[in-house]
């Protein structure tokens, strides 16, 4: 495995949030993913976890980071790909002294992002209605499983249950085998991505009218947004899509071939790049078989194109093929393994594998995944890494809230921190 290139310092220029502070209550990876993100463009994100515990996905292992004499600590892989540019407190904010500090907080706070079940946080006096008089400018994000309205607003939400009751898994995975779910959190990850926008969103409708407001966001509802082109066919074609293995509904083809060594995609979405592709296998003539004539007709003798393809590509290596394809711009790949990925010169040209240094068990650096975007003149930054438990709570309750050691020494022992 090539090692991740150190993060570069921070750059002498502001940040594109430079000033924006966040307050993190939530946990595990759909919230904790937009809080990332707002956190790698600048934002100062205080991550409140529950004293003892913190976050539940600091479990999510093995594999767990290394220390520096090789040892496992506590904090998982999983819980290291959600959490950099973040400051850890504890704070039990259901006793009244926690939920004072949480209030302090929040006062100089632009946004407050939770994930508590629908209800949870109005038992404590911090549902959004509750507080929205008192922090006027305050951007409060929600992020639940289904939503702050509707039937099944009380109900708990994971990924796979949006998945599943979203409709991806029904058009994911072989057709003759079981409904499939994405290899990653897709519905988190996407819910995440969905809050970071609406977040910047409303922190642009704030600073031009001073008014802050709430953002309801639900893991169902993102999976359906991002059906994308599948939802289309359905509300415009009326047919239900079904499950295509590696094919695509709208474009022949494009999918999945087995190579003489391993697999290749080879995708023609036009009938220039088929008509390409056939010329590389010395099969030009298969460009005027009636069957494979257009895209639709490709479509419609799927079957027939999918075994003239298998045995056209078996006969040559993956390498060669993407070779003598990208020679003609047919698109085509290779079907990595994670490993492969983190080698591909593409990959490591942009950077997407780093090292954050200054880790409190591990300081030589915990590797992680890039922000993946590039922006020329507010780049992402990698200033903290992933915090342990509480690591910053004496930090922020003395330097942000005044209090002395005599105060907070008591609030530890009551258990509020």
């Amino acid at each position: 495995m090539t090692a991740p290139a150190p993060a570069m310092a921070p750059p002498a220029t502001p940040m594109a949030l430079d000033g924006i502070r966040i307050v993190d209550a939530s946990r595990v990876l759909a919230a904790p993913i937009a809080t990332q993100t707002l956190g790698d463009l600048g934002a100062d994100v205080i991550k409140i976890e529950r004293p003892g515990t913190g976050d539940d996905i600091r479990r999510w292992g093995p594999p767990f980071l290394k220390d520096s004499d090789g040892n496992d600590t506590t904090e998982s892989a999983y819980y290291l790909g959600t959490n950099r540019n973040k400051r850890s407190i504890t704070l039990d904010f259901t006793q009244p002294e926690g939920r004072e500090i949480l209030f302090k907080l929040l006062e100089n706070a632009d946004v407050f992002v939770e994930n508590y079940k629908v209800g949870d946080l109005a038992r404590h006096g911090l549902a959004y209605d509750q507080i929205r008089e008192r922090f006027p400018r305050l951007i409060y994000a929600s992020v639940t499983g289904f939503g702050q309205t509707g039937p099944y607003a009380p109900r708990p939400g994971y990924d796979l249950l949006a998945q599943a009751m979203g409709g991806i898994m029904s058009v994911t995975g072989d057709p003759t085998g079981q409904p499939t779910k994405v290899g990653v959190a897709i519905a988190d990850m996407m819910t995440g991505m969905y809050t970071t926008s609406a977040i910047l969103a409303a922190l642009r409708h704030r600073d031009a009218t001073g008014r802050g407001q709430q953002i309801d966001a639900a893991l169902l509802d993102t999976q359906v947004a991002w059906l994308m082109n599948q939802a289309m066919n359905y509300l415009v074609g009326g047919v239900v899509p079904g499950r295509l293995g590696n094919a695509h509904p709208n474009v022949a083809p494009y999918e999945v071939f087995a190579s003489a060594d391993g697999f290749v995609i080879v995708g023609c979405g036009a009938d220039r790049q088929f008509h390409a592709f056939l010329q590389v296998a010395g099969r030009p003539e298969l460009a005027e078989d009636p069957r494979f004539v257009d895209n639709s007709a490709r479509l419609a003798n799927i079957d027939a194109l999918r075994q003239v393809m298998g045995e056209i590509v078996a006969t040559r290596t993956t390498d060669a093929w993407v070779s003598d394809l990208e020679a003609v711009k047919v698109p085509c790949g290779p079907v990595n393994t994670i490993d492969r990925v983190f080698a591909d010169p593409q990959v490591q040209a942009r950077g997407m594998a780093t090292s954050i240094p200054g880790h409190a068990l591990n300081p030589e650096g915990v590797p992680a995944v890039a922000y993946p975007l590039k922006l020329s003149e507010t780049p992402a930054t990698y200033r903290r890494p992933p915090p342990i438990l509480g690591q910053h709570t004496d930090e922020v309750l003395t330097g942000e809230l005044g209090l002395d050691a005599e105060a907070v020494a008591k609030l530890r022992a009551a258990k509020v921190i």
